[in-house]
């Protein structure tokens, strides 16, 4: 158990970071990047993003922190975040395929064109399914290792994420318009609205 804590720690450290900063590089960029193309773009931060996560990786020690050692009680609220993530996801998959989620649509010489606006299935509840399955599942892969790195990352992803959320908003809104501006007002960013 010790060694499936400490390598999910890692994991944490090393590989979310530069998952996060790839949005931060590429919404306030993106007539720049459209430019450049999807594919030379995909290969450039690709790279980019392989290379933070080995450099990562080499100090990974340094980054997890503190062992908070085994907790059977935090095993539980990850089994829990863990359901939770994983069933916002599965919704998730439905309407959002692989290809949008890794932008190439945003990055794509077309990009500027509006595309669909995913306003179905569990986006008519949550405008933002995907960004509350990262947050709650890092949650849970934090809980899981329970090494103070892993948590600091936890927390820290937060803010990151509701920044990002932020950049893609203005995104969408330049896409889709006042179709866009009609949805936020009637659907929430990441809580859905109690019914009745």
């Amino acid at each position: 158990m010790d060694t499936a804590r400490y390598i999910v720690a890692v994991l944490v450290v090393s590989w979310l970071p530069p998952a996060l900063v790839w949005w931060f590089v590429v919404h306030p960029f993106v007539s720049f990047w459209r430019r450049v193309g999807a594919k030379a773009t995909l290969w450039i931060l690709g790279t980019l993003m392989a290379a933070s996560i080995v450099g990562l990786t080499v100090i990974r020690d340094q980054l997890i922190g503190t062992d908070l050692g085994f907790r059977w009680s935090a095993l539980a609220a990850a089994a829990v975040l863990f359901f939770v993530s994983a069933r916002v996801a599965f919704q998730r998959k439905q309407h959002l395929t692989f290809r949008i989620l890794a932008g190439v649509p945003e990055l794509s010489e077309s990009g500027a064109s509006p595309g669909t606006l995913l306003d179905q299935g569990i986006y008519s509840k949550i405008r933002h399914p995907r960004y509350v399955e990262v947050v709650v599942g890092v949650a849970a892969y934090a809980a899981f290792a329970n090494y103070t790195g892993a948590w600091f990352v936890a927390a820290l992803t937060v803010p990151l994420i509701h920044a990002i959320v932020l950049l893609e908003e203005r995104e969408l809104i330049a896409r889709f318009g006042a179709a866009y501006q009609e949805y936020a007002a009637r659907v929430p960013r990441y809580i859905p609205r109690r019914s009745g």
